[in-house]
């Protein structure tokens, strides 16, 4: 029967036709979002959630810009929500809708991404940096130098991530991982295809399962990864961020242009900036929580976590956009895995 005949057929029998379901479109991080949030989200509102992943900025920005589909929220990283906002992609958001806004830390304002925060609002703060499973691994590992040695090909694990993997070899010969030039990436293409043949897995979903198996003794994760392995086993894995520089990365959740959902997507905004919700993402998700209001709901131990909250003054960075050298990068990467058989 048609949607019409339905129309008709209840307007004589005098019942009501049933309204859809609103729904809120979410294309996120894989592995990163709790099902008790989403579902705790659903509950209260009534909204379902249609979440769908990806496993890198750079292959959400391809589906967003392809048009293939139409997105409510997305969650970006600091970068990427740059060079959305010099494309004019993103909703400016109505802090009026927001309240909870006020739980952030003050350190997330006047991030050269958003600095007030107009466009983004910060989910989950973390570094990339390296796991030792110090059982196997006896030798110091202090940096991306000491990482990637021939000693250890087979046994690594790394982000399947060419930004990171590039902005890590800039660093490893003294450049600012913010460097991407042309000339940049020639200099370190030769330092690269020595790395990439000790390589074992790529992973960017679930760099931890490597490590957990024993398939590899060492990783260079996303610090939530890394703290997971800790609280699972202590006294086997360590955290170390590279003494040459670490990326500092800011994952944030952001309305694209052409959302069919505004509203929905600042209520999922304003519920996940909840102390009570947003302790329950670090606990399953264990990243550093920029909801200074939800950090003091943490347990001492989770506060201890050197993964989730690295102790001391590490030399940490932001990445900005990069703009159209981002391809070059991508090739770089594709171009060299190829030839290390990847």
């Amino acid at each position: 029967m048609s949607r019409f005949a339905s129309l008709v057929l209840a307007a004589l029998v005098g019942f009501a036709v049933p309204a859809a379901a609103e729904e809120l479109s979410l294309f996120a991080w894989s592995e990163y979002i709790p099902q008790s949030v989403l579902d705790g989200f659903t509950k209260e509102t009534g909204i379902e959630i249609n979440y769908e992943t990806y496993a890198s900025n750079e292959e959400m920005l391809a589906k967003l810009v392809s048009g293939a589909a139409s997105y409510d929220l997305i969650q970006p990283s600091e970068y990427t929500v740059e060079a959305l906002v010099k494309a004019n992609r993103l909703v400016k958001l109505d802090h009026a809708k927001l309240p909870n806004l006020k739980n952030i830390g003050k350190e997330y304002w006047g991030q050269p991404h958003d600095p007030k925060l107009e466009y983004s609002i910060p989910y989950m703060q973390g570094t990339v940096g390296i796991v030792i499973n110090t059982e196997k691994v006896k030798e110091p590992v202090t940096g991306y130098n000491d990482f990637f040695q021939p000693k250890y090909k087979g046994r690594l694990v790394i982000l399947d991530d060419a930004l990171e993997i590039v902005t890590w070899a800039l660093s490893s010969i003294g450049l600012d991982a913010n460097s991407v030039t042309k000339e940049n990436l020639e200099k370190v293409r030769p330092v690269i295809a020595k790395w990439l043949p000790l390589v074992k897995v790529y992973d960017s979903d679930s760099p931890k399962t490597a490590l957990l198996n024993g398939d590899v003794d060492l990783g260079m994760v996303w610090s939530g990864e890394a703290a997971i392995l800790i609280q699972e086993a202590p006294k086997k894995f360590r955290y170390v961020l590279p003494k040459e520089g670490a990326h500092m990365f800011i994952d944030n959740l952001a309305i694209p242009k052409g959302a069919e959902n505004v509203p929905a997507a600042h209520k999922f905004m304003d519920y996940i900036m909840r102390p009570t919700v947003s302790v329950e993402i670090s606990k399953e998700f264990p990243y550093t929580n920029p909801n200074v209001e939800a950090r003091k709901l943490l347990t001492p131990a989770e506060r201890a976590n050197e993964a989730s909250y690295p102790p001391g003054n590490p030399k940490l960075e932001t990445f900005r956009d990069i703009g159209p050298i981002a391809a070059d990068v991508d090739k770089l990467i594709t171009d060299l895995k190829a030839k290390s058989g990847a």
